[in-house]
């Protein structure tokens, strides 16, 4: 009855066009394959059963199904609409104090002003072993020695941990044969139709209520968006008479296994790919090189916390590169980790060795396994440690073989990631990646109307299209719909001209018009819809002669579909001529134009971002219906050419990133003065050398793996560099290195193959050379 509660909502997704799917053990289980739950083929993994069903854990099986984030909603209301809203709800979750939280609550209490409050709350650290350090209430400009301070510091330490409020799971939904209310009591949701239980899911597991996981997930979004945009574009020109390479419409439509899509992903050029577009994942594909399916499903597991702690990515790096013997202490070891050189890297291979090994029953290894789930503590498998040894000192293992997997398996123990659950997500690693790869234009267009998601904000996804040779075209009142949308770029247009025919099939970029060898070409035969390549392509080629793309009003601030409505009615009519014309128009707020002015979207009209702003705010007295006919008698103004850097730091207020310049362009001529180098020259640059870098700041990490490390990412207008502070170091420049969002920063080059850090010594603050840059980063996520 499980599975079959699960696949009636994937089916509902389904007939609604809502892209799912399903993960997990269980959801990676032949009986999900052929639900439908999953794309993912169990017999493409080694599927442990008691993962999801032993007599041990006597409850249902655990299935996680990810929707359409922008959609899931649809899914929520079926629900309730299904079993009624007196028969199911959504989880409730325990949010609990934390530093921040804490210090926000305890200073109003006592009496902080709001903005001092502010100060100390943003002057703490998450992974600080003291909750609130002196140096912080320094930072916040807060006397140590006062009464009200220390007793600010004493409250919060007491509250760490304490519940703060409840809260909605993230989609965790309960459904019973009995009324909930008979159960447990319910509340009304903040949103509109909401309803949950208030209890959470430990409660939940206790008393062994159904529960069925409906998440969202933003690339599921993207994905079916590109497979619209794609159609959309495509179909209107190309109705299918001729088409070289039918366009996909769902993730099975996708060529499985493309050696175009791996060369990319080697290369690690993965800005917005699912999974593998972290800093991590960057620098560690061109050492793993995946070439497979199962070569993803370890990428995406082994960039995590659990194999980090548990010292195995480096043993796999060095086998799998020939550098260190593969070797396993007996037959039943080597059946467990053979797929993984001998390196336990998924929670499916911690559980077969503590029962080949140590003899452990499957359902006791399931209880391990729960030891080491992610939202547990560390420590908690420290009850194992002695059955875990002296099992496998009595199977014949050595004590050092012993005490080597315990402390493999305790790294899991804050975060291991299974099987089942890095396949599910490959498959969507894979899809985003061969979208990218044939088309960038609509891929980054679906990005882009997906937004809030991924790792990387607006200005990247653009700035990183444009260096594959994709043409990216202006928000403008006469072109730009709300969303981003694809239309042809003059060398598609050029092309279409030359070949005389509209009908041509669609564009996967340039590939399409290279030689084939014949190897590559009896592919092609066998798989007509996979676009093949005799070699590896420059990015700066992929999307040369394919859709530009069209940014939409969705990018400029602060206007939301709602407020251009007026704009697209206007439209429809014919082409817009007349600014004062759109203002007459009571659909059209006066709001509305002035974020468009702001924005530079007035160029078809022949008005830059002065004039229509100029326009605009001439508009106040012309407007009485007496004199609504009458056009003003005097000439346009004169107005002078805003400045570049004044145009970037506007396109930046106004959109948050700009087609004219990137702002470090601004000041190359002084950081050439002070010999800094770009990002793109240090590909070049021999390791140990000392080196100055600038850019804006990208993102801040501090992984919890990492020993106290820090690490920047820097943008500049070639391309990204990687920084790397150590402990003493961090501490000694955060206070700029927290707070600017445009850096110089000091240090020597490190190498390692192809991936290139700057080991940091110093920072100089930059943001002062652009004044008044509305620029965010991606801070300690």
């Amino acid at each position: 009855h499980y599975f079959l509660t699960v696949w009636d909502l994937v089916l509902f997704a389904r007939r609604r066009g809502i892209l799912c799917q399903g993960r997990g053990s269980a959801a990676n289980s032949a009986v999900c394959y052929c639900l439908g739950i999953t794309a993912v083929d169990p017999a493409r993994i080694d599927l442990l059963f008691e993962r999801f069903i032993s007599r041990e854990r006597d409850e249902p099986p655990d299935i996680d199904v990810d929707f359409e984030h922008e959609r899931r909603e649809e899914v929520f209301q079926y629900i309730y609409d299904k079993y009624g809203r007196e028969r199911a709800a959504l989880t409730a979750e325990v949010i609990t104090y934390r530093p921040r939280s804490a210090v926000r609550d305890v200073g109003k209490a006592l009496g902080l002003s709001l903005d001092r409050v502010d100060q100390l709350a943003k002057a703490l650290d998450w992974w600080s072993e003291e909750a609130v350090p002196d140096e912080a209430l320094r930072a916040a400009g807060l006397d140590t020695q006062d009464r009200t301070i220390q007793m600010v510091v004493r409250l919060v330490r007491q509250l760490l941990g304490f519940p703060r409020h409840l809260s909605q799971h993230v989609g965790g939904f309960v459904i019973t044969d009995s009324p909930l209310c008979e159960i447990v009591p319910l509340q009304n949701g903040a949103m509109p139709d909401r309803t949950f239980i208030e209890w959470d899911k430990n409660d939940i597991d206790a008393l062994g209520i159904l529960k069925v996981d409906c998440l969202a997930l933003g690339m599921l979004t993207a994905i079916q968006k590109a497979f619209g945009l794609l159609g959309e574009y495509y179909g209107a020109r190309e109705p299918g008479a001729g088409s070289r390479s039918p366009l996909p419409q769902s993730l099975t439509d996708l060529p499985p296994e493309d050696p175009a899509v791996y060369d990319m992903i080697c290369a690690a050029d993965t800005v917005g790919v699912f999974q593998i577009e972290s800093r991590a994942q960057m620098s560690m594909l061109p050492r793993l090189r995946p070439r497979c399916f199962y070569d993803l499903v370890i990428e995406v597991a082994i960039v995590r916390p659990g194999p980090i702690q548990g010292g195995m990515i480096h043993p796999y790096l060095r086998r799998r590169n020939g550098l260190e013997p593969v070797c396993y202490p007996s037959d039943a070891v080597r059946d467990v980790l053979e797929k993984t050189l001998g390196v336990p890297i998924f929670q499916e291979q911690v559980m077969r060795l503590a029962v080949v090994a140590a003899g452990f029953t499957p359902g006791e290894a399931d209880q391990l396994r729960r030891s080491m789930a992610a939202w547990k503590r560390s420590g908690q498998m420290e009850q194992f440690q002695v059955r875990l040894i002296k099992g496998m000192l009595a199977n014949g293992y050595s004590k050092t073989f012993a005490e080597q997997i315990y402390q493999q398996i305790r790294g899991f123990g804050e975060y291991g990631f299974p099987e089942s659950h890095s396949a599910s997500f490959s498959l969507l690693v894979y899809a985003s990646a061969w979208l990218k790869r044939y088309h960038p234009a609509a891929f980054t267009a679906s990005l882009l109307n997906s937004q809030p998601m991924g790792f990387y904000a607006p200005a990247q996804l653009v700035r990183d299209v444009r260096r594959h040779g994709v043409t990216v075209l202006p928000v403008d009142v006469n072109a730009s719909s709300y969303d981003c949308r694809l239309e042809d770029s003059d060398e598609e247009t050029e092309r279409r001209r030359d070949e005389g025919n509209v009908a041509a099939g669609p564009r996967t970029g340039r590939i399409d018009r290279l030689k084939t060898s014949p190897t590559e070409n009896a592919m092609a035969a066998s798989r007509p819809h996979l676009p093949t390549s005799s070699r590896p392509h420059a990015p700066e080629t992929w999307g040369v002669g394919g859709p530009a793309l069209r940014l939409g009003h969705r990018l400029v601030r602060g206007l939301s579909m709602e407020k251009v409505r007026g704009i697209e009615a206007a439209r429809a009519a014919g082409p817009i001529t007349s600014l004062r014309a759109l203002a007459r128009r009571p659909d059209v707020p006066r709001e509305t134009l002035l974020r468009l002015a702001a924005a530079d979207a007035f160029r078809s009209l022949g008005l830059n971002r002065r004039q229509a702003l100029w326009q605009i705010l001439a508009l106040d007295d012309v407007d009485a219906p007496l004199f609504a006919d009458l056009e003003p008698d005097e000439p346009p103004a004169k107005l002078p050419e805003m400045p570049l850097d004044e145009t970037v730091v506007q396109d930046y207020d106004a959109l948050g990133l700009s087609l004219n310049a990137h702002p470090i362009s601004l000041v190359r001529a002084e950081l050439n003065k002070l010999r800094v180098t770009t990002s793109k020259d240090l590909k070049t640059i021999r390791a140990g050398r000392r080196i100055s870098v600038a850019g804006l700041v990208t993102h801040r990490q501090r992984p919890g793996t990492a020993k106290g490390m820090v690490f920047m990412t820097l943008e500049d207008e070639t391309g990204h560099a990687n920084l790397v502070f150590r402990p003493q170091v961090w501490e000694r420049v955060k206070v700029i290195g927290r707070a600017k969002i445009a850096l110089i920063a000091e240090g020597f080059v490190e190498r390692q193959g192809t991936v290139v850090n700057i080991q940091v010594q110093r920072l100089h603050d930059l943001s002062a050379r652009i004044a008044g840059l509305r620029a965010k980063s991606r801070d300690f996520h």
